[in-house]
């Protein structure tokens, strides 16, 4: 078979694969309808005054800021697990990258800091 018909069998086979989940969900989930089912709520206490507030963007810097560190420990700890492997294999040019991702988080980090995103208040 050519390409564009695995493709189109792919596909397709897919399609019916996610129809066919989608609607035994549908049939077989319990239906109950209620008031209190429509009402949008957070750990069940009941939301007072709009949705539609302003949150401080403070939590959001702190998030992303966590996330960067995150994605860096997880990048970093196999390659400082199999250093040896990496210098042998690359030689200085493995070393050199590693260096230019480390300096691209801390100026993060450093600009993060100077605009005040690590002060909690």
């Amino acid at each position: 078979m050519s390409t564009g018909v695995n493709f189109i069998v792919v596909l397709v086979t897919a399609l019916i694969m996610v129809g066919a989940a989608l609607i035994i969900g549908w049939l077989l989930a319990p239906k109950s309808t209620n008031a209190q089912k429509g009402e949008p709520y957070e750990c069940g206490i009941p939301t007072r005054g709009t949705s539609w507030m302003q949150f401080k963007t403070g939590y959001y810097l702190f998030a992303i800021l966590f996330l960067m560190f995150d994605v860096e420990t997880v990048l970093l700890f196999p390659w400082a697990a199999s250093y040896t492997q990496f210098v042998e294999q690359y030689g200085v040019m493995a070393l050199v990258s590693v260096l230019f991702f480390l300096f691209v988080l801390v100026l993060g980090l450093a600009y993060a800091w100077k605009k005040g995103a690590l002060e909690w208040k």
